[in-house]
């Protein structure tokens, strides 16, 4: 992906922060975009990011609220939200209102980088499956419904294989509890049900399911599989 042409909106408080930011972005070639507060950068929108990296500690507007009106004038720009060390409820909510992703302060630029590719990689795909997934040596083909591991075909119950069609469709990015349940229950809340067919999951593709390679666990949150190669 040429990132030279990609512009990338950074909302922070912390002038550290974005020099920080726009000091190790310019040198991958993005084009940055800056705001200090909520206010700036829903301005800033009109400009076109195609991916923002936005703080949830904001001075003007609480970091969720801006996320929500962020989400209201394009519901597709991938954003990353910044958050502090141990809120995990406030990831939460930011990834069940529409953030793509999130990293924890402090961070390496190289995570970074990476989450950035993941989720741009993941709006292009968003427009249509691709009909093969494959990440290591697990392939998932979403057309015939076939799961294998190198050569050896894993046979799935119907449940096992919907929860690893959801996982291959946002390949690379966190699922909360609360998404997966939704997707694949409807009504069920209880998170113990999600937790018993992902060890299932893994018990049949993973070399050691005591330590997943495919199917990670992002603690008190969700889930994310791995991004594909």
């Amino acid at each position: 992906m040429n990132a030279a042409a990609i512009k990338v909106l950074v909302i922070d408080d912390e002038p550290p922060i974005r020099k920080l930011l726009r000091m190790g972005l310019s040198t991958q070639g993005y084009d940055i975009l800056e705001a200090s507060n909520g206010k700036i950068a829903l301005e800033k929108l009109a400009e076109g990011p195609a991916l923002i990296i936005l703080d949830l500690g904001l001075p003007d507007i609480q970091g969720h609220d801006l996320l929500r009106m962020i989400r209201g004038r394009n519901e597709s720009v991938p954003i990353v939200v910044l958050s502090s060390r141990g809120d995990e409820a406030g990831k939460v909510q930011a990834l069940d209102l529409g953030a793509d992703d999130y990293l924890t302060k402090p961070f390496g630029m190289d995570e970074l980088l990476a989450r950035m590719r993941a989720a741009l990689r993941h709006q292009l795909q968003v427009q249509g499956e691709r009909p093969v997934f494959r990440a290591g040596d697990l392939s998932v083909d979403l057309v015939r419904r076939i799961v294998k591991t190198g050569e050896r075909e894993v046979k799935l119950s119907p449940k096992e294989y919907d929860l690893l069609r959801v996982l291959v469709q946002h390949a690379g990015k966190v699922l909360t509890h609360r998404f997966l349940l939704k997707e694949l229950w409807d009504e069920l809340t209880d998170a113990q049900y999600l937790r018993v067919y992902v060890r299932q999951l893994r018990q049949k593709i993973e070399a050691d399911p005591e330590r997943p390679q495919f199917v990670l666990t992002e603690t008190g949150i969700g889930y994310r599989l791995r991004a594909p190669d």
